[in-house]
Order: C-alpha cells, then sequence, then structure tokens
C-alpha cells in the first residue's frame, strides 16, 4: 500500500472511462432491485412515488406565482385586466396568501408521500443485495477465506450496504426530481420573462455541474484512502480482538494500541482531508450559483425600472431561483454520496463476480449413500500447485469399518479431510463414496452426508444448545439432551445457572477446550451422517473423560464408516487399519499389533509417545511431592 502521504496520480482517459463504465455496470446490476421482476407490489410503489414525485414538482415550481401576484396587489401593480370589485379585491390577496402556503404544504405532504412510498423498495433493494452477498460469501471457497482479512472484509459489507440504499433513494428520488424542477423553471422563465433568462440558468446550472463533478472526481481518491485506512484499522482492531488470549499472554497491548493508532492517525489525515475538499466544493458551488443569480436580479430589476416588469416579477424571478438552489445545492452533494457511494459498493460487487473455486457440476445429483464405501485412488493434491501434499495416495475404507490415518506433522493428514469435504479438488486421481466420484455430486448432499469433530473446535456466540442443535436444526429437545448424554457433557451443562441455554462467548471462550470438543461431539451426534470423520476428537480431554467419549464414539460409529486422523496413537489402536503417511505418501498400513511388529515408522512414533507419557507422569509425581511442577508439553502438535 502506497503511503497516504503521498498524492495521487490524475487518472488517465483510460482509466476514467474504465471507472465511468465499471460505475455505470453497478447502476444497471442494481437496476432489478429497484424494479424486481417478482415483486408487483414494488413496482406499484414505484410508479406511486414517481407520480407523487412529479406532483410535488409541479406544485413547488407554480407556489411562486400566487406570491408574485400577492406581491403585486399589495404594491398596486395589478393590471386594469387584472381589476375587479373593490369587494373581491379587499380578500384576493389574502386568498393568495392562502393558495401560497397551502402550495407548500402540498408540496411538502407529496414529497413525504414519494418517501414513504419509496422506503419499502429502498429497504428490499438493501435486504436482498446484502443477503445475496452473504450467501455468495457462504458459496466461496476455502481458500478465499483462508486468505480474506474478516475486519476488511466486514468494513465492505456495512460501507456496501449504506451504499445502496443512499444510491437507491438519492439517484431515484433527488437527482431526477431536481432535473424536472431544472426544466419546468426554464419553461417558465421563458414564457413569463424570455429567453435569456433561461439562458442565464442553464450557463449556471452548466458550470455549476462541470465544477461539482471535477471536484468530486478529485475528491475520490481521498475517498479511496479513507476507505483503505479504515478497512485496515477494522482488520486489525478484530484480529487482535479475536486473539485476545494471545496479546495477553505476551503482553503486547501497547504494540497492539501502537499498530492500530497508526492506520487510525492514516484515517484521520485522511478524513481531514476530506472535509477540507468539502469545504472548498461548498464554496465553490455557492459562488457559482449566486453569480448566476445575481445576474437574473439585475436584469430583473432592470425591467422594473424600465416599466416592463412588476415588482412581483422581480420576486418571482428571486423565488424560483432560490427554490431551484435548495435541490440543486443538494444535488451537488447527491452527486458526491453517490459517487462516494460507487466507491464503496463497487468492492461488493467485485466480491459477487468472484467466482467460487468448487462448484457443482451442470446436472450433479445428491450423494446416495448405500453402505458408505470411501475410496481414494491414486490421488495427487497441491496447495499452490508447486509442492505436492499428496502424492498417489490410495486407501480404502470398508463400509462399516474404522480407518486411521497417522503420521508426522506435515505429512498430509488434514489435508485428506478437507478433500473429503471437497473444500479442494484433487489434483489427480479420485476419491469415491459407494463408487460415485464426489466432483460429479452436490457439495450439499456429499456434506450433509459426513459429520466431523474438528480438533480446533470452534462456536457460534450463542447457547450451548444452539450450538449443539447445530447439527440437526429440526431436532427435538429431547434430541439435544441425548446428544449432550452420548457426548459426556449433559451433567456440566445441567449444573451451569442458566442451563442449555448458557451462553458460550465469541469462538465458545467461556468454555475449556474439552467441553468445546465435547460440544462439537455432541453436535456431530445429532447430525447422525453415515460417515464420521474424527479429527484427533479427543485431544483436548482428560484420560478418564477420554475413555468416555471413546466409548461414546464406539456407540455411534457403529454400523457408519469412520475415518479418524489421529496424533494421539493410543487412541486408534483398536481400527480396523491404520494407515501412515510421510511427506504425502502412505508408507504403511495395518493394524496396531501388524505395525508394531514391523518396526517402521509407526512403531517409532509409539515408541516415542509411549516415552514421552512415561515422562510425563514422573515429572507430574515429583509436582505432586512438591519438589517441582513441570507444564505438560509432550504431547504431539496438532497439524
Amino acid at each position: 500500500m502506497r503511503s497516504f502521504a503521498q498524492k495521487s496520480p490524475a487518472p488517465t482517459g483510460e482509466e476514467l472511462l474504465s471507472e465511468r463504465s465499471s460505475h455505470w455496470s453497478v447502476l444497471r446490476a442494481l437496476a432489478p432491485y429497484v424494479w424486481p421482476d417478482d415483486r408487483p407490489d414494488l413496482r406499484l410503489r414505484v410508479v406511486l412515488a414517481v407520480i407523487a414525485l412529479v406532483l410535488a414538482k409541479v406544485i413547488t415550481v407554480t407556489t411562486p406565482l400566487a406570491y408574485k401576484a400577492a406581491v403585486d396587489w399589495l404594491t398596486g401593480n395589478a393590471s386594469g385586466e387584472d381589476a375587479v370589485s373593490a369587494s373581491t379585491l379587499a380578500y384576493l390577496p389574502i386568498v393568495l396568501i392562502l393558495a401560497y402556503g397551502a402550495g407548500r404544504v402540498l408540496m411538502i405532504g407529496f414529497n413525504q408521500l414519494r418517501d414513504v412510498l419509496f422506503t419499502r423498495v429502498g429497504q428490499n433493494a438493501v435486504r436482498a443485495l446484502s443477503n445475496q452477498v452473504f450467501r455468495h460469501l457462504h458459496r466461496m471457497s476455502l481458500r478465499f477465506h483462508l486468505e480474506r482479512r474478516t475486519g476488511g472484509l466486514s468494513r465492505v459489507i456495512e460501507r456496501g450496504k449504506s451504499a445502496v440504499e443512499l444510491i437507491i433513494r438519492m439517484g431515484v428520488l433527488n437527482s431526477v426530481p431536481t432535473v424536472l424542477e431544472l426544466t419546468l423553471v426554464c419553461g417558465m422563465l421563458t414564457y413569463y420573462f424570455g429567453p435569456e433568462y433561461a439562458l442565464v440558468i442553464l450557463m449556471t446550472v452548466a458550470v455549476y455541474i462541470l465544477f461539482t463533478f471535477k471536484a468530486s472526481e478529485w475528491r475520490m481518491a481521498i475517498r479511496r484512502e479513507l476507505n483503505a485506512s479504515d478497512n485496515d484499522a477494522s482488520t486489525k482492531a478484530i484480529d487482535s480482538l479475536l486473539n485476545y488470549e494471545t496479546v495477553k499472554y505476551f503482553g503486547n497491548e501497547g504494540w497492539e494500541s501502537r499498530r492500530f493508532d497508526t492506520s487510525m492517525a492514516r484515517y484521520e489525515n485522511a478524513a481531514i482531508r476530506t472535509y477540507y475538499t468539502l469545504g472548498l466544493l461548498n464554496a465553490g458551488q455557492a459562488l457559482i450559483f449566486s453569480i448566476g443569480l445575481t445576474v437574473c436580479m439585475l436584469m430583473s430589476a432592470n425591467g422594473v425600472a424600465a416599466g416592463t416588469q412588476t415588482v412581483g416579477d422581480f420576486v418571482l424571478i428571486n423565488s424560483l431561483l432560490i427554490q431551484l438552489y435548495i435541490p440543486l445545492n443538494f444535488m451537488g452533494m447527491v452527486y458526491r454520496e453517490i459517487k462516494q457511494g460507487l466507491v464503496d459498493i463497487e468492492t461488493m460487487f467485485a466480491l459477487l463476480e468472484k467466482d467460487p473455486e468448487i462448484t457443482d457440476k451442470p446436472g450433479a445429483k445428491p450423494l446416495v449413500v448405500e453402505d458408505g464405501t470411501i475410496r481414494f485412488e491414486d490421488v495427487e493434491f497441491s496447495y499452490d500447485g508447486k509442492r505436492p501434499t499428496l502424492r498417489g495416495v490410495d486407501f480404502t475404507v470398508p463400509a462399516g469399518e474404522m480407518v486411521a490415518i497417522v503420521g508426522p506433522t506435515g505429512a498430509g493428514k488434514s489435508t485428506i479431510s478437507r478433500l473429503l469435504f471437497r473444500f479442494y479438488d484433487v489434483s489427480g486421481g479420485r476419491i469415491l463414496i459407494d463408487g460415485q466420484d464426489i466432483r460429479n455430486v452436490t457439495q450439499e448432499s456429499l456434506r450433509a452426508a459426513i459429520g466431523i469433530v474438528p480438533q480446533d473446535t470452534v462456536l457460534f456466540n450463542d447457547t450451548i444448545e444452539y450450538n449443539i442443535r447445530y447439527g440437526r436444526p429440526d431436532a427435538t429437545d429431547e434430541e439435544v439432551r441425548e446428544a449432550a448424554r452420548m457426548a459426556q457433557i449433559d451433567g456440566f451443562i445441567r449444573d451451569l445457572p442458566d442451563g442449555y441455554q448458557s451462553m458460550v462467548g465469541e469462538r465458545g471462550l467461556k468454555l475449556s477446550g474439552g467441553e468445546k470438543q465435547r460440544v462439537a461431539i455432541a453436535r456431530t451426534i445429532l447430525k447422525s451422517p453415515p460417515i464420521l470423520m474424527l479429527d484427533e476428537a479427543t485431544s483436548a480431554l482428560d484420560s478418564h473423560t477420554e475413555k468416555e467419549i471413546q466409548d461414546a464414539f464406539d456407540r455411534v460409529a457403529e454400523n457408519r464408516t469412520t475415518l479418524v486422523i489421529a496424533h494421539r496413537l493410543s487412541t486408534i489402536v483398536h481400527a480396523d487399519n491404520i494407515i501412515v503417511l510421510d511427506n504425502g505418501r502412505i508408507v504403511e498400513q495395518g493394524r496396531h499389533t501388524d505395525l508394531l511388529a514391523r518396526d517402521g515408522l509407526y512403531a517409532s512414533m509409539w515408541r516415542r509417545q509411549r516415552e514421552a507419557e512415561a515422562a510425563r507422569e514422573r515429572l507430574a509425581e515429583v509436582g505432586e511431592d512438591g519438589d517441582q511442577v513441570v507444564p505438560s508439553f509432550y504431547s504431539e502438535p496438532a497439524e
């Protein structure tokens, strides 16, 4: 990112053309949300709002005529043709003044009716587009979400949502009315006073709009800097708060504060420049219009002095131009806001244009699981296309059996689970479930057939019940509680003051690692899938609870195909088959006793873990005697 102290280079003609084309494409993309095909009620509201808009502007322009007539009568400038009886003459100024007041009331009334009618249209557009972006983000593949910056992305969506309403409301309800009012004013000036007045106003408006456009384009670069620094500050803040414990562990509150303040300093600088340039823009707009107004007033004053115009005519011209200045000045703000809104929303539309890496094939059918046999056939995979992660992996998980995958850190164990869920597509070979290539079935049906308990459990900031029920949202309360009992967490939940309605905090921070993991286990039990994936599902549990959970898993896994990614070898000694990965290849496979007998990589890993457990037990005994307490850091690291 370039320094914010540097001035942005002037855009070239091609860049401006590309930008305008991009803005027009955004406006075209918004049109279906304002005029939705499936909502005739909203279309009717748009039509009625336009009618109210036209009536409001017609009344706005014609109301000063009553003002002019009242001034002429009160100053004695009414012409002989307009003379009436004395009794009528006494009441006519009152009638004209009342007509003027009624006109202003009707003008405001129709403007408010227009806004009320269009509010539902605008809010529906915001809702529809926001929901579309939200669904699209969930369709994006894992690689996109691993590379995203959550704080910046949330700010893009937030500003984009606000910009949608702003562009729709100001574009439809303010730009069009101002153009209509300008047309009516020029027509009246030509009809009553001659084309020279309309010519002055048109020239004034042309210079006014040109100045506004040029100045607003200049300010857009500053606006982009403002957005970039805002995104950066938001990203740093959210990232720091999500990693609150890490910040505390290392005592880096000051460091985090300085990083955040650096971003906010850039934001402050851009914001100050934004307001300075806004002041210059407003002053320039007022100067241009005031010159045009002054010229017209001088022309009218000359007409009054020559006897060709009345004082009422002078007042009428002033009223029309002052009345025009309000929406015209507002139009300058509308243009600025729309341009800024387009800057805000273009990134959100860019998200919608980004295609997911993994998509369903045309005509993909749902996965049909009969017995749940999983087959990896000569699977090759690389995350970056350069360094292979899996090399010719070939194995079968027979229906109803448990197969474990073990290996050193970085061997590719977790990659296998990601490929099975089709977060990525294989680079070579194929993955089959009951003979069906998972690339040929719908992702929804594939993931519905597999339940996973991950090692790093992340919970929603909601109740414990919500997090368990997430496995099957239509489950009954009793089914939720039965799943909790099978996961050995029901008793803990019932002891909480709020029971199943207890909040778990953001990412489940109010629960311990073991408690979070048991909630995840209960969630998967509730889902009751035909295929289970356990990614070291008991790594955060103590030995006693681990045994209970293993017993629960044995019951849950009965008659289900189960694939276990294991770091703690003691949890998979009863597996039907153990696959040993090293550097992306299968180097050994067989049952626990067979692999020990071969005295290969598995046997070596087993001995190291047993030695580490024995050492940990000895150190724990020393700690109990009070001599020393040594932290337990001998467990295998997570991949």
